[in-house]
């Protein structure tokens, strides 16, 4: 009998240990269910919630605040509890039906301004520019030794310039100078082009450069490098467009800025343009693009240095003369002499050989010619 009993008992053990592990087993499924259940119900509300929309803070009136819808009308507003302190042309999030303002948006993502310049630091040397040392030593001058010894301004008694101008044909180096200069002084540079300023809605260009001089001023010493001016600085007509008038809106803000009430402080402008010849007056007078340097097609000595920078890390065949194939190049440009050597290497690479013979870089003034023909016949005709 106690055999018996004893096996009976483990039996019973062992169904009611099976019904409590399926129990801890279906408690657990459950649970996840549950969780499941419940975040696809907050993700469902999410979907449900109605968007909030920005606008902006034109003044503050107690708890109040006058607002400016996208359509361009104003309303008197209650701010949330929650809102952070805002004040006047504050980007904000408001709810739809009672316009009640519920955050603020970070100034840096304001107009997203990220997505219209570029933010770098450069690493390009003086030494990497050849065949610039006139224009070089002027860039030292009013950008360089500003940033670098302000306090020698300071002893003689004058305000260094805010900002310069670059003209020349393309491919001269324009660019490559302002590069140059961010990197001497350990300087952010933040570079825009004249046409990405040019927005579509009333308004939105002038606050976009607002935004850039500030991310400009945060990130001091920086360098404000406008590519593309006449884009946006040409000669403005009493008699336009809608458009043009906003052209002009973004132009003047432009010109607040650099000439404004609020200084620049260790903030350099840099101009770059191809048509110096239609570029409005206002923005070329002295106090604001102060000293304008022309930037020229190369000459025979200058290309030689320029040859020398960009072959001075290829592997090249004794046949190889540059004086013999900078007589070749006359009237091209510095990026155009660079193209030839990429080129020349590319035919080198063709042949399965390691070495760049004078052959190559005939073949590529050649073709960078040829190129250069092409896009002049293209743009008469096409």
């Amino acid at each position: 009998m106690a055999i018996q009993e004893e096996k009976t008992k483990n039996i019973i053990d062992s169904v009611m240990y099976s019904y409590s592990t399926a129990a801890n087993i279906h408690e657990e499924e459950n649970r996840i269910l549950r969780e499941t259940v419940s975040r696809l119900r907050e993700e469902v509300e999410r979907f449900k919630a109605t968007p909030l929309m920005v606008c902006e803070v034109r003044d503050l009136i107690g708890k109040n605040a006058i607002i400016k819808i996208p359509n361009g009308n104003q309303f008197l507003v209650n701010i949330s509890n929650e809102c952070e302190k805002l004040r006047s042309g504050d980007l904000i999030l408001v709810e739809q039906k009672n316009l009640t303002i519920i955050k603020k948006v970070p100034i840096a993502r304001r107009f997203n301004v990220e997505k219209f310049v570029i933010v770098e630091k450069p690493k390009v040397s003086w030494e990497e520019i050849g065949g610039l040392n006139h224009q070089v030593r002027e860039i030292k001058e009013v950008v360089e030794l500003p940033l670098k010894n302000p306090e020698l301004f300071k002893k003689i008694g004058i305000s260094p310039p805010k900002g310069i101008l670059l003209y020349g044909e393309p491919g001269t180096g324009k660019t490559l100078l302002a590069k140059a200069v961010a990197a001497s002084t350990n300087s952010t540079f933040i570079e825009v082009v004249g046409s990405e300023l040019v927005q579509k809605f009333i308004g939105e260009g002038a606050k976009l450069v607002k935004e850039i001089f500030e991310l400009a001023r945060r990130k001091s010493p920086s360098v404000v490098f406008i590519d593309e001016l006449d884009a946006l600085a040409a000669k403005r007509m009493e008699v336009g467009t809608s458009g043009e008038r906003e052209v002009n809106r973004t132009f003047m803000q432009l010109l607040a800025e650099i000439d404004g009430f609020k200084p620049l402080d260790n903030v350099k402008i840099i101009g770059a343009t191809n048509r110096k010849d239609i570029l409005d007056p206002a923005i070329i007078r002295p106090g604001r693009l102060d000293r304008l340097i022309e930037i020229p097609i190369p000459t025979k000595e200058a290309r030689i240095e320029i040859f020398k920078i960009h072959t001075k890390s290829m592997s090249l065949d004794k046949s190889v003369d540059i004086a013999h194939i900078n007589g070749e190049t006359e009237g091209l440009s510095g990026a155009e002499i660079r193209a030839i050597c990429t080129e020349a290497g590319y035919f080198a690479i063709r042949d399965n050989r390691t070495q760049v013979t004078k052959s190559d870089f005939l073949k590529g003034i050649e073709r960078v010619r040829q190129e250069e023909k092409d896009s002049d016949y293209k743009g008469i005709f096409g």
